[in-house]
Order: structure tokens, then C-alpha cells, then sequence
């Protein structure tokens, strides 16, 4: 296996290449470390874990249609040395693509993916927009009002969860509890 696909710093040269918009990089940020804390959690390879999550839009700056994202930045990942697992993770994050979600890692990328965006939004319209007065009772309140971060597909939300066999509440406590924990880094 390729060591650049354990390297955070060349995965952050990457992301920093293909992306300049603080909102994603956020995002990039809040869905590597909910993914992390899963890596830990399942005793996985947390680097290689970390950086799917890192890169899984990497490209979508440039190449935002369905027709090119994540396609074009799978390609750029193969001719930068990354493993098909790790590509096809990526991939799989987005159901239009019609990569199915065989591994474990594929399962946490998608069920983590939207939640920590919509985590995020929420945080935003707390008072003191801290995540640390972030509750599972307020995501999951903010979840059935379609109109509140109504780009966040809740449908992935739900579909996420589930395909980890998990209960929402559970799901969503944890990515709250992995955020609190890098929230300098989020600016949450």
C-alpha cells in the first residue's frame, strides 16, 4: 500500500490544491474526525480511514456536477498512487454513482458524510455557536424541519445510520461527542 495514502500532510497538500473554500475544508475536517473516532472505535487503520474522509470531496470545488464528482478526483487519486479501496470508498459516498458500500469503512464515510454537515449547521444557530451546546434531541428536532439546511440529504442521513446498524440517537451522539473533541479545528 502506497504510503501517501497514510499521509496526512500529502492528503491535506491535496485537499489544499483542489479546494479553497473554508466551508468545505470545514466539512473535509468535521467528516475526517467523526470518521476517525470510528476508526478508533472498530480498531481500524485510523490514518487510512482519516484521510477517505479527508479527500472524499476534495474535488468538488472543481468539478461540482454530478457528471464529474467524485469521478474526476478518483482518477487524480489513481494517478497519485491510491489503492482502489480508498477510491472506491469515495465513490461509494455518493449513491449516483452506483458504487455500492461493501466495506465497513465505505458504510462509516456515507453515514458520517451529511450528519456532520447538518452537526455543523446546527452548532451555527446555537446561541454561542458552540458545539458544546449541541444536543441529539436539537439535531434530531432540526432534522424534520425541511427547511433548515435543506441541501442535507436526510434520507443519507437515515440510510447511513442504518447500514451501520446502529440507532440514530447513538449515531449522532457520537459524531457530536467527536466533534466537541476537535472543535478548535472545526471552529465549533
Amino acid at each position: 500500500m502506497s504510503d501517501v495514502m497514510r499521509n496526512r500532510e500529502a492528503c491535506l497538500k491535496i485537499l489544499n490544491e483542489y479546494t479553497q473554500r473554508d466551508n468545505l475544508l470545514k466539512h473535509a475536517y468535521a467528516v475526517e474526525t467523526c470518521v476517525k473516532a470510528y476508526a478508533e472505535k472498530f480498531n481500524e487503520d485510523v490514518s487510512y480511514w482519516s484521510n477517505v474522509a479527508l479527500l472524499h470531496d476534495f474535488d468538488y470545488e472543481k468539478f461540482p456536477t454530478a457528471e464529474e464528482h467524485p469521478y474526476k478526483g478518483s482518477e487524480i487519486l489513481k494517478e497519485k498512487g491510491f489503492d482502489e479501496e480508498f477510491r472506491k470508498a469515495i465513490l461509494s459516498h455518493a449513491d449516483y454513482t452506483g458504487v455500492t458500500r461493501e466495506t465497513l469503512l465505505s458504510k462509516v464515510l456515507f453515514a458520517c458524510d451529511e450528519l456532520a454537515g447538518f452537526i455543523t449547521a446546527v452548532t451555527y444557530v446555537r446561541p454561542s455557536k458552540s458545539i458544546d451546546e449541541v444536543k441529539v434531541k436539537s439535531v434530531k428536532k432540526k432534522l424534520k424541519d425541511k427547511g433548515f439546511a435543506r441541501a442535507v440529504s436526510r434520507e443519507d442521513i437515515y440510510n447511513g445510520t442504518e447500514a451501520l446498524g446502529i440507532h440514530l440517537d447513538e449515531h449522532i451522539q457520537f459524531c457530536i461527542d467527536a466533534m466537541k473533541k476537535n472543535k478548535k479545528q472545526l471552529c465549533l
